[in-house]
């Protein structure tokens, strides 16, 4: 893996609107914070196209609000707060992301043909 961590694209889209949400579950925060958050925790740079579109994808699900905040000596940031639905999505999602990459790790050590564990109910 290089060091920029330059994970593929398809990962990517898999699991960053989890990683959002999580960010935001540590507290209002702007745009820019996430994608430096997530950059600083391994995830690798990301895009302005690729993290804006998602956010509204998110306040339109209902999970995120967003609101202006003034500047201090500079323009006004729009911060992004995780609402109770979204937390509710967050704790839900991430239980069904666990279990995807228990079941991926598993087929990938023990091959396809390995007996699955039984799903939590």
């Amino acid at each position: 893996m290089d060091d920029d961590r330059d994970w593929p694209s398809e990962w990517l889209r898999g699991v960053l609107g989890l990683c959002v949400l999580r960010v935001l579950a540590d507290g209002p925060t702007y745009g820019y914070a996430v994608a430096t958050a997530l950059a600083d925790s391994g995830l690798g740079p990301l895009k302005g196209g690729t993290l804006y579109p998602l956010l509204k994808r998110l306040e339109d699900a209902g999970w995120v609000v967003a609101e202006w905040r003034p500047g201090e000596g500079g323009p006004g940031r729009k911060y992004y707060v995780l609402t109770g639905a979204g937390a509710d999505e967050l704790r839900r999602s991430a239980a069904r992301w666990d279990a995807f990459t228990t079941t991926t790790r598993r087929i990938v050590a023990d091959g396809a043909t390995a007996p699955a564990e039984e799903e939590p109910a």
